[in-house]
């Protein structure tokens, strides 16, 4: 809301009626020339949308500048100065006279509604930081992950090839290949007691190959 037009069209109470309670015009609302904003608020109260644009008319300007102090942004502070009039229609029967002036009520209101605005946008503010940096360390951790296995990839192909063939054939075909050692034992034509032999003495040799490599 733009505190520069102060059109009823553009700053009229939002429509659904007056609050609950709320009487029609304002001929039985006494006014108090001390507090003129108060006055406004009573008649509010009672459904008087003459008011409810006299008061925006006449106090918009001092209540966006208490916003913007707080919210630092002039497209949040409008945001916010309109929920605080929405606020004023639909719940100005909250308004004291006795404990308020009706300025004082005003500022305090758009006050809290300032700090609440504040305190939504730095906590959308750290989710926003804390997924990015979760995001950004999942993929820290999975390129490393992949540059570990490619070089865990090559020193186990160079280590394979101080294997002698009847070892190194059988462990490329089983982790490799993904075969069984029964598969592979009948592939190779080679008793399965055999291969399995094969494997594990090979596996040894490549575990010892590969700390010596480190």
């Amino acid at each position: 809301m733009s505190s520069d037009d102060p059109s009823a069209s553009a700053h009229g109470p939002p429509s659904g009626g007056r609050p609950h309670g709320g009487r029609p015009g304002s001929e039985e609302t006494a006014t108090d020339p001390t507090d003129p904003s108060g006055d406004l608020l009573m008649r509010i109260a009672g459904g008087d949308r003459s008011a409810f644009e006299r008061l925006f008319t006449d106090q918009s300007r001092i209540l966006m500048a208490v916003i913007l102090r707080i919210v630092k942004s002039r497209s949040l502070a409008e945001e916010v100065l309109q929920e605080c009039f929405t606020e004023v229609w639909t719940r100005c029967s909250g308004f004291d006279p006795e404990r308020w002036s009706g300025r004082t009520w005003l500022i305090t209101l758009c006050r809290r509604r300032a700090i609440d605005c504040v305190r939504s946008v730095e906590s959308q503010q750290n989710r926003d930081l804390a997924d990015g940096l979760r995001s950004s360390a999942e993929t820290g951790d999975q390129v490393e992950q992949t540059v570990i296995d490619r070089a865990e990839s090559v020193r186990t192909v160079t280590a394979l090839k101080v294997l002698p063939p009847e070892q190194s054939t059988p462990i490329v075909m089983a982790f490799y290949q993904g075969l069984t050692h029964a598969e592979i034992s009948e592939n190779l034509k080679v008793p399965l007691g055999t291969i399995k032999s094969r494997i594990r003495d090979g596996m040894k040799k490549l575990r010892d190959e590969l700390e010596a490599s480190r």
